[in-house]
């Protein structure tokens, strides 16, 4: 499944959003890297201390998201970001109806942490920031994207 396309202009409203609250000036770069630097200003926004703008937590880890979804298709396990998204990935028995039986449900700061390599899997499973269950709930080999 290709990633869902995200609407340019709202991109950039929500990235110009977080740069405003980062005291950082308006994105000058081209449109192919808009989705990276919105990453990038969410985290600096994690990194100060601050709670990242709402629309760009949100598209940030979509965008990241759909980046797992497109490197590990499948529906077999479901990633959860509450309240962000949720995405169905990797290769496997697929599920249908009703609670998956893999489930991975994570914080945003915790998903671009472990998306982007500043946090190892093992790492987020032994400090209790990442809530895995079922056989294939496992994300280490699909980590960093």
């Amino acid at each position: 499944m290709p990633p869902r396309k995200m609407d340019q202009e709202k991109l950039r409203a929500a990235l110009d959003g977080q740069l405003v609250a980062l005291d950082e000036p308006a994105y000058d770069g081209p449109a192919s890297a808009l989705p990276d630097a919105l990453v990038a200003a969410v985290l600096a926004a994690y990194d100060r201390g601050l709670q990242p703008e709402r629309d760009a937590a949100r598209m940030a880890v979509r965008h990241l998201l759909d980046r797992l979804a497109s490197a590990a298709p499948g529906r077999t396990v479901e990633v959860r970001v509450p309240p962000y998204a949720a995405v169905q990935a990797i290769e496997g028995p697929r599920h249908t109806r009703g609670t998956p039986p893999n489930v991975v449900e994570m914080d945003g700061r915790t998903w671009i942490e472990l998306a982007l390599g500043r946090l190892t899997w093992d790492e987020a499973m032994t400090e209790g920031a990442v809530r895995a269950s079922g056989s294939r709930a496992d994300l280490s080999g699909y980590l960093p994207l």
